[in-house]
């Protein structure tokens, strides 16, 4: 089965866009991966700046209104939509059999650890109307209302792909937010968010120049800046670092505000300092949570991960406990194409009436099938279950990404 998986993370650069072929051997307990094509298409900049205006933290002049959340739903849909088409038509020959949108996430509602609500915008309709696919979306509040966190739901993949594995090794993901998937071989699977990456260092870029730009590229200015003890002091200071799993969180925590307030506690005036300050509280925040888990090596994956001065502070900083260092292209798995492939995963298994998550991760009840379907142009004939659930994955396919 031909899968095209589509993510849209919180730094709202576009959308990861993964055309994947799907088999099921062994009876269903193996599944292979095998990859067709990644890319990434920018969302136009006005979308874009819609988009963060409606995020939590917005400094925008005029708070949008549930008639812009209605309009922003429909637009996202239609860019995404777009995307699909071009993944369709460029990537994967002209033909796929399903699309999975995990669409663009405004709000995550977090109140003493338990998630009342998650929202994410990018109508499904617009999507199965311009392909003519039917489209699995809406993957997180299945979970949810199964009082689960409703995330990282990648922790699936990480955990077929590691399912060998024969020390605790973690995957790291490094978006706007940092979250880990522990694999061990004596215990359950766990995952969970472990506090902000991308989040409040792009925060602290489009504060210092007053949003000309959005980001560190390459994290020059990171790599060069100095640690300044009192302000790492205050960003460890925080009681979600602390908390148990399962945990999730998002840019309702952590965004320009409370930078600001850091600052304001312990002020830095150089950015690049601000910088390598905040990705030394990521490195010690992971590397921490890892060390909870007796974790010996780390998998990265994620826009973080082409941050130069970040990935230098966690080397260090994981290196003190005694784990290493390697990104998810060992796995199979480029680092920017790896939750599109995690998404069109989970779109197969709901298409396949199989669960997606693993209640250890989430926190949930117990396992769920995820997701809404929406029909494309032809009535939909759903396929029977595998005998099994799969237990293990490999991932085939030429991985480009550098370490």
């Amino acid at each position: 089965m031909r899968v095209v998986g589509m993510m849209s993370g919180t730094s709202v650069d576009g959308v990861d866009v993964a055309v994947v072929d799907v088999d099921a051997v062994d009876g269903g307990e193996r599944l292979v991966l095998r990859r067709v094509a990644e890319a990434t298409v920018p969302f136009d900049p006005a979308l874009r700046q819609r988009v963060l205006d409606v995020l939590p933290g917005s400094t925008a002049a005029h708070r949008p209104d549930v008639g812009e959340l209605c309009r922003l739903d429909a637009d996202l849909g239609r860019a995404l939509a777009a995307a699909a088409r071009q993944a369709v038509t460029e990537l994967a020959d002209g033909a796929a059999d399903l699309l999975v949108s995990h669409g663009q996430s405004v709000h995550h509602e977090v109140v003493d650890g338990r998630v009342l609500a998650t929202l994410q915008l990018g109508q499904p309709a617009e999507i199965a109307e311009a392909t003519g696919l039917p489209v699995v979306s809406d993957l997180r509040t299945r979970d949810v209302a199964a009082g689960g966190q409703g995330a990282p739901l990648v922790s699936l993949l990480d955990q077929l792909v590691l399912a060998d594995t024969t020390a605790p090794v973690a995957a790291l993901n490094l978006g706007g937010i940092a979250n880990l998937t522990v694999v061990a071989p004596d215990r359950p699977t766990v995952a969970f968010d472990a506090g902000p990456a991308n989040a409040l260092l792009d925060a602290a870029v489009r504060t210092a120049t007053d949003g000309r730009e959005h980001h560190d590229p390459g994290g020059r200015r990171t790599a060069v800046g100095r640690v300044d003890e009192a302000l790492l002091a205050v960003l460890l200071d925080d009681p979600f670092l602390a908390a148990p799993a399962p945990k999730s969180t998002g840019k309702e925590r952590y965004h320009a505000g409370y930078l600001d307030r850091a600052l304001a506690a312990a002020p830095v005036d150089r950015l690049e300092d601000r910088l390598a300050t905040l990705a030394e509280a990521v490195a010690v925040a992971v590397a921490d949570h890892a060390a909870r888990h007796a974790v010996r090596r780390v998998v990265g994956s994620g826009g973080g991960v082409h941050n130069a001065g970040l990935v230098a502070a966690l080397r260090r900083r994981l290196a003190a406990m005694g784990a290493t260092w390697d990104t998810s292209d060992t796995l199979g798995l480029p680092v920017d194409g790896k939750e599109a492939i995690a998404f069109a995963l989970l779109g197969w298994l709901s298409w396949h009436g199989l669960p997606g998550t693993v209640a250890s991760c989430t926190g949930a009840a117990g396992p769920r099938v995820l997701g809404s379907l929406t029909p494309g142009a032809d009535p939909l004939r759903l396929p029977a279950s595998p005998a099994a659930a799969p237990r293990s994955a490999t991932v085939l396919g030429p991985v480009a990404s550098p370490k």
